[in-house]
């Protein structure tokens, strides 16, 4: 029995550091978290690329918010998608729609062929899309390796229906990796009822500041922060190697 891809969605090097030790298979590094993900710093690509052994996917969105970009975005995502080949990732994950909730599929095809030899994973822009299985023959149509998507729902366990449909219509042309709300306790029971190959957590857990002194004048300052823990990648590796089906 083929082995599930288990991806491990890191806001940080430290994060993906800790997923490739708790035996993820390959990392998407991104920032900000809290606001879906936007693109890391040149740095820290850099470093995740020198210290990892694992594939390394990079999120290529410059902000937050909806995926409808003008020119000055497309620009910014050009040029951070030349970084990473630059620096030698292995893959990036891009995503754009149009005013309808179509997939930009002009804009889509100047990122892919930015991309050149990088693997491309079309991100959850996909989820917002108006109709998912048209959504899917387009991306197809761009030559991406994978989709990650909860099948249009908040969660990959809401959208399980959704996301066996698109296993289905996909079939060998296209790998749809499941994510969204997954964890130890659900991921063997996603990947079970979606028949996804791949699945997509990011394990985090909350880090508690060192900092002896803060001041609490300073309001909406959080010294805590979230980071992927290994040890809760090693639950999500067990529990998808522990099951036959």
């Amino acid at each position: 029995m083929q082995r599930r891809t288990l991806e491990i969605a890191s806001n940080s090097v430290a994060s993906a550091l800790a997923a490739q030790q708790g035996g993820a298979d390959r990392i998407e590094l991104f920032d900000n978290l809290a606001e879906g993900g936007t693109t890391p710093s040149h740095g820290s690509i850099a470093v995740a690329r020198d210290q990892l052994r694992i594939p390394l996917f990079v999120l290529i969105r410059p902000r937050p918010g909806d995926f409808r970009y003008d020119a000055l975005e497309t620009d910014i995502m050009l040029r951070d998608i030349a970084q990473c080949r630059q620096l030698g990732c292995d893959g990036v994950v891009i995503g754009a729609l149009d005013a309808d909730g179509n997939i930009d599929t002009a804009l889509c095809r100047e990122l892919v062929a930015a991309a050149g030899p990088l693997g491309i994973t079309f991100h959850r822009a996909f989820d917002a899309a108006r109709d998912l299985p048209t959504a899917l023959e387009q991306v197809i149509t761009l030559g991406c390796q994978r989709i990650l998507s909860s099948g249009g729902q908040a969660s990959a366990e809401a959208g399980s229906d959704m996301l066996a449909r698109l296993v289905a219509q996909a079939g060998d042309r296209l790998c749809v990796m499941a994510g969204a709300g997954i964890g130890p306790g659900n991921v063997a029971d996603i990947a079970t009822a979606t028949g996804c190959r791949e699945l997509h957590a990011s394990a985090k857990a909350v880090r508690v500041s060192g900092m002896r002194y803060r001041n609490d004048d300073l309001r909406g300052l959080d010294n805590d922060w979230t980071q992927t823990d290994a040890n809760i990648v090693a639950g999500l590796r067990a529990a998808l190697d522990g099951f036959v089906s």
